[in-house]
């Protein structure tokens, strides 16, 4: 008798059963009608509506030849932008009104003020604009983009982890249409990056070795290598909850982003752009999220390798899977990366 596999995840604490009995073709997904979300004249992110939203705390303008990095000052809404980055109309968390509120984050139990940032990184002026249709200098402004206010939220001493994270289509809770990203300071680490944290410190302290540095060896050989080019490979991981879930990974050992050189952040935005457009293509634009795991803290940069998590939007889960815990991939990994691959062969080169 076949039986579905039970694959656990490289460090959480997780179940995923990879249905292979019940297994679908990534093609089975494609979105026959697609929902449509509409520009409006009245975009708040659109040239033009500047006035809309609270005053950019970055701006990437264009001077000439060169680029300058600014933001709105005394009331004035700067419209020749490139990346305009704004505070969220109604954040989950939001800056101290001082520093004793500062200092008192962690102290209560149960209980703390949800201090922080909150933040949108509007990624063009072009309203659909998206990675995997961007231009490469464009999507290179928003890595850069990425990277500022990472460099800029880390210092603050409330912050303990930036999340970074974009939401791309109607079911994957984007609720405005104009190419978008978000970040999120928060005055904790999230629960999932501190067992990552925890599971790699283990491993370190047990091997010697970044774990993260042993898992990329092992997929960029195995069958769930989908692509890789001077500083990055894809995979789809070995106990991926999503149907064709996949990552994207430094091939240097890397603790943050902040740690890439200007050659890393441009081949980074080269492979961002070639997955989201061979996923783009292979399921029809569908929804999706992807989010950033890294650390902050100095003293994980030996043993935590940061990377970015790819979450296609292509399944509802239901009541099992929301009252245990435990996910069921109807897509094997090794499927999702062998249609991408072959996929990604007929894609232009970026």
């Amino acid at each position: 008798m076949d039986f579905n596999e039970l694959r656990k995840d490289y460090l959480l604490d997780r179940w995923v059963v990879i249905a292979t009995k019940r297994a679908r073709r990534p093609t089975d997904f494609a979105i026959k009608e697609k929902k449509q979300q509409s520009k409006t004249d009245t975009c708040p992110m659109c040239p033009g509506n500047e006035h809309m939203t609270p005053p950019a705390v970055l701006l990437y303008l264009k001077k000439g030849k060169a680029l300058q990095k600014t933001r709105d000052r005394n009331g004035v809404r700067s419209r020749e932008w490139l990346i305009r980055v704004i505070p969220n109309l109604y954040p989950a968390f939001t800056p101290p009104s001082s520093k004793t509120e500062a200092r008192r984050i962690g102290r209560s139990v149960g209980l703390a003020n949800a201090v922080g940032h909150h933040e949108v990184i509007v990624e063009s002026p072009c309203h659909d604009e998206h990675p995997a249709g961007a231009g490469s200098q464009q999507l290179l402004y928003v890595v850069n983009a990425y990277l500022d206010r990472l460099r800029a939220l880390s210092r603050k001493p409330y912050v303990k982890y930036v999340s970074i994270f974009r939401n791309h289509g109607l079911e994957a809770g984007a609720s405005l249409s104009h190419a978008h990203s978000q970040v999120i300071a928060t005055p904790f680490i999230p629960k999932t990056v501190e067992e990552e944290m925890k599971a790699s410190k283990r491993h370190f302290e047990k091997k010697g070795r970044c774990v993260f540095c042993d898992i990329l060896a092992k997929e960029s050989k195995s069958p769930r290598f989908i692509v890789q080019n001077s500083d990055f490979v894809a995979f789809a991981p070995y106990a991926s909850v999503n149907p064709m879930e996949f990552w994207v990974v430094p091939k240097k050992h890397q603790a943050t982003m902040l740690e890439m050189s200007l050659i890393e952040a441009k081949a980074f935005a080269r492979m961002l752009k070639t997955c989201l457009s061979g996923l783009k293509q292979l399921v029809n634009d569908p929804p999706y999220n992807y989010g950033f795991h890294l650390a902050l803290d100095r003293k994980a940069r030996k043993y935590y390798h940061w990377h970015l998590e790819v979450y296609p939007k292509l399944t509802t889960w239901a009541g099992f899977e929301k009252s245990t815990g435990v996910y069921i991939n109807t897509v094997t990994p090794e499927t999702a990366a062998e249609t991408l691959r072959a996929k990604l062969k007929n894609c232009p080169k970026s």
